[in-house]
C-alpha cells in the first residue's frame, strides 16, 4: 500500500530480527530510532538511515520533526474495552500522544503486560488478527569470559539495588551470578529474570519497556504490569534518584578514557545508541549506584580497547564509573585524564593484550 500511495516515510523502532515481509523499497524514506540486529544489512546498504539518538529523547522527536500520522503495532484486547500493547511499549504511547492513529493487528496469543491505560477503541483501526505466537528471541549462551566478567560485576551490585542489564550472553551471565536480591529496572527484560524470581532474588515486579526472550519469559510476564513507556523507563531523573541504580552495559569498542562505541565495527553496522547513554549517566549520577561497562578484552581476535573508536562516541567516558573485563576491573571515579588512561591500559595489560597490540601495530 505504501508503494501505491507514494511518498510514504517509515520510522522503525527496535528490530531484533529481520522481517522478510517488510519491503523498505516501498517507502520514500526509512529511518530507524534503534536499528537492532534485524536492520543491520539495510543500514549497511543504505536502505535505512540509523539515527544517532538516545531513547529518552525520542518522545520529543515524535512531537516535533518526526511526528507520525500512523502507528502500526500489534495490540491485545483489554477486558474492559480498548487495547493494550503486547511485548513492546517503548515509544508507542508517545506516538499516540503526538496524534498518531493506531493501525492494530490484534494478537490473541500475545501476553498482556502493558502497565498503561488501554488505548481507546476509537483510536485503533483493526487491520487484521493473528493467532501466531510472538517471535522467540534467543541469544548465544555465556562463554567462560562472560562468566568471569559476570562474577566481578555481581560483586559490585549492592543488595536491594535497582539493576539494568541487556540481553545476550553477558546479561544472562550477570543475572546468573547474582547472590543478593535486586530490583530490575531495565529497557529490555531478558529470560534470566524468570530464574532470578525462582531463586527468590527478584524484588517487586520489574520495570522494562521490551520483553526480550522466549516462551518461558512470555508465560511468566503475562498479566503482570511490567512494560512502561520510555518516558518512564528511560527517565534519567527517575533512574538516578532514590534506591541505588546500577547500570551494566557493554561495548563494541572502548578507548582509554572510557568512551564507548556501541553502534558498529569497521565496515559493519551493529546497533543503535538506544538506552546505553541514558542508563550510563543515570548510574553515574545515582548515590550508591554505578555505571559499569562490562566487556570481554577480545572480540573476534581483536582487543576491544582501541586508540580511536571506529564510530562516533555513543556514551562519553565521563558517564562510565567502572570498566570490567575477565582480567579485572578499572575504577575510573575521581581520576584525571592521565590516571584514567593508565588504569584502562593496565586492565588490558593484565591479559597481556595491550603490549601485544602495541607490538603488532609497530611491526
Amino acid at each position: 500500500m505504501a508503494a501505491a500511495a507514494g511518498g510514504v516515510s517509515a520510522l522503525l523502532g527496535w528490530m531484533p530480527t529481520a522481517d522478510s515481509g517488510l519491503d523498505l523499497g516501498a517507502f520514500s524514506d526509512v529511518r530507524a530510532l534503534m536499528s537492532g540486529w534485524g536492520l543491520r544489512r539495510a543500514v549497511e546498504d543504505g536502505e535505512a538511515r540509523a539515527l544517532p539518538v538516545r531513547l529518552s529523547s525520542v518522545p520529543a522527536l515524535l512531537h516535533g520533526p518526526l511526528r507520525p500520522e500512523l502507528l502500526l503495532a500489534t495490540v491485545v484486547p483489554c477486558a474492559g474495552g480498548g487495547y493494550a500493547f503486547g511485548t513492546e511499549v517503548s515509544w508507542m504511547r508517545a506516538a499516540v500522544a503526538a496524534g498518531a492513529r493506531v493501525a492494530g493487528v490484534v494478537a490473541h496469543r500475545m501476553p498482556c503486560c502493558d502497565s498503561g491505560p488501554p488505548v481507546p477503541a476509537d483510536q485503533v483501526v483493526v487491520g487484521g488478527e493473528t493467532d501466531d505466537l510472538p517471535v522467540t528471541l534467543s541469544f548465544t549462551g555465556p562463554a567462560d569470559e562472560h562468566r568471569a566478567i559476570a562474577e566481578r560485576v555481581a560483586a559490585l551490585v549492592p543488595s536491594g539495588a535497582r539493576l539494568q542489564v541487556g540481553p545476550g550472553a553477558l546479561g544472562v551471565a550477570v543475572l546468573e551470578a547474582l547472590r543478593v536480591p535486586v530490583r530490575i529496572d531495565s529497557g529490555l527484560l531478558p529470560d534470566g529474570v524468570v530464574d532470578l524470581d525462582r531463586r527468590g532474588l527478584l524484588l517487586d515486579d520489574p520495570v522494562a519497556t521490551y520483553l526480550a526472550g522466549g516462551p518461558g519469559l512470555l508465560d511468566w510476564a503475562a498479566g503482570r504490569p511490567l512494560l512502561h513507556p520510555i518516558e518512564h523507563t528511560h527517565d534519567i531523573g527517575r533512574l538516578s534518584a532514590g534506591t541505588p541504580f546500577v547500570a551494566v552495559n557493554t561495548a563494541i569498542e572502548i578507548d582509554d578514557q572510557g568512551q564507548v562505541n556501541v553502534e558498529g565495527a569497521p565496515g559493519a553496522a551493529v546497533g543503535g545508541i538506544g538506552g546505553h547513554a541514558d542508563y550510563a549517566v543515570a548510574g553515574a549520577r545515582s548515590v550508591g549506584g554505578l555505571s559499569i561497562v562490562a566487556v570481554p578484552s577480545m572480540h573476534r581476535g581483536r582487543p576491544t580497547l582501541v586508540d580511536d573508536l571506529s564510530r562516533p562516541v555513543s556514551t562519553p567516558g565521563h558517564d562510565v564509573d567502572v570498566i570490567v573485563t575477565e582480567h579485572g576491573q578499572a575504577d575510573l571515579r575521581g581520576l584525571d585524564r592521565t590516571e584514567r588512561a593508565r588504569a584502562v591500559h593496565g586492565l588490558w595489560e593484565r591479559g597481556g593484550l595491550w603490549e601485544r597490540r602495541v607490538s603488532e601495530a609497530s611491526a
